[in-house]
């Protein structure tokens, strides 16, 4: 005899769609004017430091640098819905998040012009993480975060992202297991931008959504257009609280596109199709948050005529601050991973001092 054993969905939410008209109704946050002003302002900032970054690294004033073009809406929404106690685990790109958590613009210049010094945020949260390169082990570092807070009974969730790619990841599989049998209190998100560097979503996996791999964790999972700013708000603010209540954790794949190429050192159109880019700009998440609160009176080209010229001129002053930082001295590079150096490696520290003084 043959039954079914049990039964799983993914629900999806959208409240604005890609000509920023709602849906149904809105939440409730989403009903005051000033909030999504708030969050588009910061997208819009986001978006500018954006373009001034790729523009620093074409003329060799910068090292290789991840865009975040068209992830806007998915990074603020996240960073929106956090606390201040809470603690954030980033990958490379969620610039979004890190701005309104304190982080300056100056630090993700040091950081990828190569210097540990944008590793160390000043006004950030302390126990807010640096990037993390390698893919997928920041959700190491949540769940065992996540697992502190439980174990304190502290009323904090930790909070990760990880691409559609790093869902591949062995480490990515652990964290979530671990979250779902501990019942940790976590939000993680995968920022589905189609794209794993030149690998297509799908030659990445056979399953019908990404959410559905947090099933198998035990986790609460769900869908998001992550290019609609409200819908993503929303669905952060219920997992925080959910996290918050004792609840466990919960898995969210926010559904974006990837309009830039993977970092400045790749060139996505060796792999991927103008036409597919060229339909992705259509449904990016500026145009349709703009497009709403012009149609609710709440912004107008005067005011983005306004705002843009004092983002730019925010940007152009880090700039300034990241120029006048200079180079660390070599010696700094062993700085930062022994609290007592080994002896091997002092030695070596000393001949760099001896050599950078001598020249």
């Amino acid at each position: 005899m043959r039954t079914t054993a049990a039964k799983f969905e993914i629900p999806y939410t959208q409240y604005l769609d890609p000509n920023g008209k709602p849906n149904g109704p809105l939440p409730a946050f989403a009903k005051d004017p000033k909030v999504l002003v708030g969050m588009y302002k910061w997208m819009a900032q986001v978006r500018v430091f954006d373009t001034k970054a790729i523009a620093l690294q074409r003329t060799g004033q910068l090292g290789t640098y991840a865009s975040c073009l068209g992830h806007e809406a998915t990074h603020v929404g996240i960073g929106a819905a956090m606390l201040r106690e809470d603690a954030f685990f980033p990958m490379y790109r969620e610039y979004g998040v890190q701005f309104q958590r304190g982080v300056h613009m100056h630090e993700v210049l040091l950081f990828w012009g190569g210097d540990e010094r944008g590793n160390c945020f000043k006004d950030a949260p302390a126990h807010d993480f640096a990037w993390c390169v390698p893919i997928a082990t920041q959700f190491h570092h949540a769940a065992g975060a996540a697992t502190a807070f439980k174990y304190r009974k502290e009323k904090r969730v930790a909070v990760t992202v990880i691409g559609d790619g790093g869902t591949s990841q062995g480490d990515f599989y652990e964290a979530m297991n671990c979250a779902g049998a501990w019942k940790l209190p976590a939000v993680f998100i995968t920022c589905n931008n189609k794209w794993a560097i030149s690998v297509p979503l799908s030659a990445q996996t056979s399953c019908e959504t990404l959410a559905q791999k947090g099933i198998a964790a035990g986790i609460h999972s769900e869908q998001v257009d992550g290019n609609d700013i409200v819908a993503m708000r929303d669905v952060m603010d219920k997992a925080l609280a959910r996290a918050r209540n004792g609840e466990g954790a919960t898995f969210i794949e926010a559904l974006t596109y990837r309009l830039s190429d993977h970092t400045t050192a790749d060139d996505a159109r060796r792999y991927r199709d103008a036409a597919e880019v060229e339909d992705a700009k259509t449904k990016e998440p500026m145009i349709r948050t703009r497009k709403y609160l012009e149609s609710i009176g709440a912004w107008d080209a005067k005011q983005e005529e306004a705002w843009l010229a004092e983002c730019a001129a925010k940007v152009d002053a880090e700039v300034l601050v990241y120029k006048a930082a200079g180079k660390p001295p070599v010696a700094s590079m062993f700085d930062h991973m022994f609290a007592n150096l080994p002896e091997r490696l002092a030695r070596q520290r000393d001949e760099c001092v001896a050599n950078e003084e001598h020249h």
